[in-house]
């Protein structure tokens, strides 16, 4: 199994900044793509921002130009820096990353995602 865990979240006022992180460990062969989601109470899981092995990144609308999403591929690890943050920002994150695990007969695909971590944008 991969296992993904994040930290980083917390309070900050509006126009505040925060910093996620997120590490995968487990029997790890490769990481393809790596991101952040988003729920909000009574909302759907959103896409915030996923980044590729290669670097390539994607952001929501929503969060483009205040968002930056970044990877240690070294580390298995992913990060969210969030500036200019906003009431409507407030959700829980949870890291995702697919790609191939070890296994007992070589290897598998994986996907997995963390447990989560409280974002609350508020004055």
């Amino acid at each position: 199994q991969v296992q993904l865990v994040e930290s980083g979240g917390g309070l900050v006022q509006p126009g505040g900044s925060l910093r996620l992180s997120c590490a995968a460990s487990g029997r790890i062969l490769s990481i393809n793509g790596m991101g952040w989601y988003r729920q909000a109470p009574g909302k759907q899981r959103e896409l915030v921002a996923t980044i590729t092995s290669g670097g390539t990144v994607n952001y929501a609308d929503s969060v483009k130009g205040r968002f930056t999403i970044s990877r240690d591929n070294a580390k298995n690890s992913v990060f969210l820096q969030m500036n200019s943050l906003k009431p409507e920002d407030t959700a829980v994150y949870y890291c995702n990353a697919d790609g191939r695990r070890y296994s007992d007969f070589g290897s598998r695909a994986f996907a997995s995602w963390g447990q989560g971590t409280q974002v609350t944008i508020s004055s």
